[in-house]
């Protein structure tokens, strides 16, 4: 460990029981997407306190803060994001939420006390950095459109010659940290599907157009796209999550609802699977004699890593936590909106293990009893620090 990273450790570690303080905080006091406005507000008291110049008011919900070194060099940036998920907190534990049916369920507190304790060290070392550390504080990544799409509009990645969050993840151990080149996370975008048939008596189905047959030929034939449409070297799910039809046993459905997720990893593999669901949910309807309504609801565009920042995660990541603790991830099937900021600045997405079984973090994100391994923040702030301090020093 070099004398600059032995400096940051301590420094993290002086942080780590305020970072906890902060966490707890906001575990009690969770705010939905787009509603994170007493978050916000608690977020700029801290930032004040730590004598940081914060920016509101021009990214929705969303913070800013820019710290320039006392040298010359590039422009960074660091994200996390703010706000909770619509569930209730099963947790009993003194910092479980106070808000009823509202909990940061995915660790978004933990990401924000990290990023308010990198803000405090960049603040308090400005000798010891080159150029500037754009620190983003992002609101509702959890619905969509998301907020990142909304603070790349209003300009935070102006002049920012790379970016980089983190995850903390449960279904990693703690003390590990997970990546990969290329894409990362997928593509999430929801469908809904109306079909009107003609309802009657179930003993009569002849005077009828069965939306129930319908829907479950519809399912049946969209099961299809990802087995014989798709190129079977490109990842891809089409999941129906939900069929609602029908209000007893003896009646015919006028009606039916289809609710589903398309994940993706490239655009055109996208594209296909839009263009085959809205040509089997016509093309079914009309064979029934049914008519019919479908929405496509796009979401975020896939995380896909830098190629070189991709490689400079394994060697940061090895250097600081041992290279058997650093692990080339598979692709997941789950989204997030920093890929706004990955297509435009190069940059790198990163897991940091939070699992403990023996401290109770060992549910799944989105769990109403999900909790981390604390100690991960200072993971993932030597993680982020580490990354951006690499990339600074790099010849120009």
């Amino acid at each position: 460990m070099t004398i600059q990273q032995q400096h940051t450790e301590s420094a993290l570690q002086h942080q780590f029981s305020k970072m906890v303080a902060w966490r707890r905080h906001m575990h009690q006091y969770p705010e939905l997407s787009f509603r994170e406005r007493e978050t916000s507000s608690w977020i700029a008291g801290r930032l004040k306190e730590l004598g940081c110049e914060a920016k509101t008011g021009e990214y929705g919900n969303g913070i800013v803060v820019s710290i320039a070194g006392e040298q010359e060099g590039p422009c960074i940036a660091l994200r996390a994001d703010m706000d909770g998920l619509p569930i209730q907190d099963e947790k009993s534990c003194d910092y479980s939420s106070k808000v009823p049916g509202v909990m940061h369920a995915c660790g978004h507190d933990g990401h924000t006390s990290t990023l308010l304790a990198i803000a405090d060290y960049y603040n308090s070392n400005r000798d010891k950095f080159r150029g500037e550390r754009r620190l983003l504080f992002q609101h509702a990544e959890e619905v969509t459109p998301g907020g990142a799409i909304e603070m790349v509009k209003a300009g935070v990645l102006n002049g920012v010659d790379a970016v980089y969050g983190v995850h903390l993840w449960t279904p990693l151990p703690y003390g590990t940290v997970a990546s990969r080149p290329g894409p990362f996370m997928s593509a999430a975008d929801e469908f809904v599907i109306d079909i009107e048939g003609k309802g009657g008596h179930g003993g009569m189905p002849h005077a009828t157009v069965d939306t129930i047959v319908i829907g479950s030929a519809m399912v049946q034939a969209i099961q299809s796209i990802v087995s014989r449409n798709v190129n079977p070297i490109h990842p891809a799910v089409v999941t129906i999550g939900s069929f609602q039809a029908g209000t007893t046993n003896n009646v015919i459905a006028e009606k039916c609802r289809l609710k589903g997720t398309v994940r993706s990893f490239d655009e055109d593999t996208r594209r296909q699977i839009h263009e085959r669901l809205a040509a089997i949910v016509q093309q079914t309807c009309e064979m029934y004699g049914a008519a019919c309504q479908y929405e496509m609801r796009i979401g975020y565009p896939p995380v896909v890593n830098d190629g070189q920042e991709a490689e400079r995660f394994f060697r940061v990541g090895s250097e600081l936590f041992g290279e058997d603790f650093v692990i080339n991830a598979d692709p997941i099937t789950v989204a997030e909106d920093f890929s706004y900021y990955l297509e435009r600045v190069p940059g790198c997405f990163m897991f940091v293990g939070a699992g403990n079984p023996e401290t109770g973090a060992s549910f799944a994100h989105h769990h109403p009893r999900f909790d981390i391994d604390e100690r991960a923040m200072l993971d993932a702030a030597r993680l982020l620090i580490g990354m951006a301090e690499h990339r600074a020093n790099m010849p120009a």
